[in-house]
């Protein structure tokens, strides 16, 4: 029986999404399955896994509107349906997707009379709206309705607080969540020490990632939680030992990255992902859309390999250094980077 049961047990694990849909733009669901789980394995990665969707994946949201002729928050303004306020608040629903770092301008700018939809908001290319028929403002008369925006990608629930709209900007609440829910349930089968389970999980998000794309920042986000328990016994390691930084006024791409190979094992390398070394939005999505997962597969690729990459610049490649000497530890000086001058 116990031989059996191991049998069963070290089969690898399996997932499916077995249902999909798109209700609306902005409502997208999935119900997914993972099997064979040993018991109690259902609960520990469900829990897990629906905290992760709920408040660590990252989302965009209008964080601020301003307009200097709106003297405060809850006025009206002849020749538009709405008050203020409720122009504030369909703002806060609209659904962006984007791969921004940090705050975007955008604006709206329409003359009436006519309907103010997400469609007349004139946004970066960064950012893209989900549903462009979402409502934000009626005028009944041929005025002039011109407002500011600003966007900014993060993660949970931004509350504002009382009073601080000034000199016509007035922040918005903002829910940066892409998932709306995340439900499991979990279903047993076998008898006695063969009982093993399959994990059904059932997830909405906003339309701005799909269901699919949402579990898999999910789980990538609890991988990175966990990897440095399993660097752990290779903190004590002093990795400048072996550098001999003063033989050396300038360093190169190639030798930066040579030292750094050199001092650090093969194995942390490729277990260490770059999600782990803080990187700006914006160059972690390049990475990503580039097919570099890993600080291994970071330090394989050349500093023109890099350049080649779509909206990097030699000043991103320096970025990138600074983090991985920061990461590892490396003590280089601030002032030796000769790939401001790639010839050097």
């Amino acid at each position: 029986m116990l031989r059996k049961e191991v049998a069963i047990s070290t089969r690898p694990l399996q997932w499916k999404c077995v249902e999909s849909r798109a209700d609306s733009k902005r409502l997208n669901y999935a119900r997914f399955i993972l099997f064979p789980l040993m018991r109690g394995q259902g609960d520990t990665i469900a829990i897990a896994l629906r905290r992760s969707l709920l408040g660590e994946l990252e989302g965009t949201c209008i964080t601020r509107a301003k307009s200097e002729k709106i003297p405060h928050e809850y006025s009206n303004i002849a020749g538009i349906e709405e008050s203020v306020h409720e122009i504030l608040m369909n703002l806060k629903e609209i659904v962006l997707r984007s791969n921004l770092y940090g705050t975007r301008n955008a604006s709206i700018c329409v003359k009436g009379p006519g309907y103010v939809t997400a469609q007349d908001i004139i946004s970066p290319p960064s950012v893209e709206i989900v549903d462009t028929t979402q409502h934000i403002a009626s005028l009944t008369k041929p005025i002039d309705f011109c407002i500011e925006l600003e966007v900014e990608r993060h993660r949970g629930y931004r509350m504002i607080t009382p009073n601080k709209a000034k000199d016509g900007s007035f922040p918005i609440e903002a829910v940066f969540m892409p998932v709306r829910n995340a439900n499991h349930s979990i279903h047993s089968y076998g008898n006695g020490n063969e009982k093993h389970e399959i994990l059904f999980l059932e997830i909405w998000t906003n339309g701005s990632l799909t269901p699919k794309e949402a579990l898999n920042e999910a789980s990538r986000n609890l991988i990175n939680l966990f990897i440095p328990f399993l660097h752990a016994e290779e903190q004590d390691i002093p990795l400048e030992d072996n550098l001999n930084i003063g033989a050396v006024p300038f360093l190169t791409y190639h030798d930066r990255l040579h030292k750094l190979k050199k001092n650090t094992k093969e194995r942390v390398l490729k277990c260490t992902f770059i999600d782990q070394l803080e990187l700006p939005s914006r160059l972690y999505n390049c990475l990503k859309r580039s097919n570099l997962y890993t600080v291994w597969d970071l330090l394989n690729k050349s500093q023109e390999d890099l350049l080649k990459i779509e909206h990097f610049n030699i000043e991103d490649v320096k970025e990138i250094l600074d983090i991985l000497q920061k990461h590892f530890s490396m003590d280089l000086p601030n002032n030796t980077f000769s790939l401001l001058n790639p010839l050097e």
